[in-house]
């Protein structure tokens, strides 16, 4: 009988320590920007990433990242343009105070090469983006890096503009402790 509880709490331990969610912190993040204006590169970033990352190299189909960043963080190091990027003719902070990537599925490529399909939603119109980043795993610490184009007509930032480039590059540079 002993035996039998024993095995049964060990069974128990066993299913809810595989189902348990892995807390992950964000200890670095930066995420740029760049875009033409007027035929110059614009450079800018968010600031304060918040994310849920269930990312298994061993297990892709069962990973999952979750993201979002407030749009009011916003720094382009010019305070006008910053505003003006807030803007309704922007990212419309007010109505819209988050940019959201979600997992829909990973690839691995090669060595520490990945893949990851995400839906983003800017300015609640979302578009599944692919996007490639390298995974690098050292004991209790992940990097991710990770760069790709986005049509910012796509999300309705900006308008039609002669001056502004339709394409910007997305960079993120994200540590997390697990």
């Amino acid at each position: 009988m002993m035996k039998k509880i024993y095995i049964a709490a060990v069974l128990v331990f066993l299913v809810i320590n595989s189902f348990a969610q892995v807390k992950t912190t964000v200890t670095k993040s930066a995420i740029s920007f760049k875009i033409k204006n007027m035929g110059i590169s614009c450079t800018g970033v968010f600031n304060g990433l918040q994310a849920d990352v269930q990312f298994k190299p061993a297990d892709l189909t069962g990973s999952s990242i979750t993201a979002s960043v407030e749009t009011a963080t916003v720094n382009t190091d010019n305070e006008m343009r910053d505003n003006h990027l807030k803007s309704a003719d922007y990212f419309d902070i007010a109505t819209y105070p988050k940019i959201t990537l979600k997992s829909v599925s990973f690839k691995h490529k090669s060595g520490d090469n990945y893949s990851g399909s995400f839906n983003v939603t800017i300015k609640d119109k979302t578009k599944l983006i692919e996007v490639p980043f390298t995974y690098i795993e050292t004991s209790n610490i992940a990097v991710f890096n990770g760069s790709f184009k986005i049509n910012r007509k796509d999300f309705g930032v900006g308008g039609n503009s002669m001056v502004l480039a339709d394409e910007a590059t997305v960079t993120v540079n994200t540590e997390i402790s697990k």
